[in-house]
């Protein structure tokens, strides 16, 4: 007896959980996994080894960093029932009706701030580092919208650790990559400054920013930011005791993707995500 094929979706397609909640469908998550293989190659250019970084990051690590100060309304806490509720939640009691104990760490909003964190302390050499990651981000918002604005994304990184000059190349680099590789899809993208730095934002800071940004995103003809550069200067060095041999704190700086933003953007400039996966296709041979 020959087994059937099971390759349809049902009528409608995969429905989405809820808010910023969205199941990909085997054309989308297509584009996903190719579009983040694709997006490995600055890794590769730079010679980034890849990691996995951590799930969660700890509160005490993130305070240390600004990130409350920085960014209140995106943090998503991790919780757990307290062992005195589980019995009750064996018995069938609703999980709503419980209170959550907190754990101490938050979901990272970011792909880099777990690699940051597990450096602490540690002396990248006078040659400076580079990593890679692609880490599942979540982020508490105001509004979702498809895959433009979701509670859970894949974001992937390439951090650079060592001299200030480096770390400006490495925003050039990275830069010059995101410019190439929207030609190669037929991605047209804009580039300007943004107003979230990973640091501080008040005071002297914040009119220094002004001056020499740290951030620029490029975006989808919609608006869409799809990716970043961002420059921290001494920031984490200096909060994480991260030094770069002799020249002191280390500079750092990250190029950032919105995996699912990239998808969307392709969709948006091709159509349908058949012609998107089309235009991939041909963009890696």
């Amino acid at each position: 007896m020959s087994t059937p094929s099971i390759s349809a979706l049902p009528d409608g397609g995969l429905k989405n959980p809820g808010a910023g909640l969205i199941t990909l469908d085997p054309v989308r998550t297509a584009l996903l996994h190719g579009l983040d293989d694709l997006l490995t190659g600055l890794a590769a250019r730079l010679a980034a080894p890849e990691v996995v970084g951590p799930p969660l990051l700890s509160v005490e690590g993130l305070t240390r960093l600004d990130y409350f100060r920085n960014f209140p309304h995106l943090g998503v806490a991790a919780g757990r029932f307290a062992p005195e509720e589980i019995d009750g939640l064996a018995a069938g009691e609703s999980p709503a009706e419980l209170p959550l104990r907190p754990t101490g760490h938050l979901l990272p909003s970011a792909t880099c701030y777990g690699l940051l964190l597990s450096l602490e302390g540690r002396d990248v050499g006078d040659g400076g580092l580079r990593l890679s990651a692609t880490g599942r981000c979540f982020r508490n918002e105001t509004h979702y919208d498809g895959l433009r604005r979701l509670w859970g994304f894949h974001m992937r990184e390439v951090l650079y650790l060592g001299t200030k000059q480096g770390s400006v190349e490495h925003l050039e680099q990275g830069a010059d990559f995101v410019r190439e590789l929207a030609g190669r899809l037929g991605l047209v993208l804009t580039r300007a400054a943004a107003d979230d730095p990973f640091y501080d934002k008040g005071g002297s800071r914040a009119r220094l920013m002004a001056l020499d940004p740290v951030k620029h995103e490029f975006s989808a003809p919609d608006g869409t930011a799809i990716a970043s550069v961002n420059r921290h200067r001494n920031f984490f060095g200096e909060r994480l005791d991260i030094r770069a041999g002799s020249q002191g704190p280390a500079y750092s700086a990250c190029v950032a993707f919105g995996v699912e933003r990239w998808v969307h953007a392709m969709i948006l400039a091709h159509d349908t995500p058949e012609r998107a996966l089309e235009r991939l296709r041909d963009a890696r041979t």
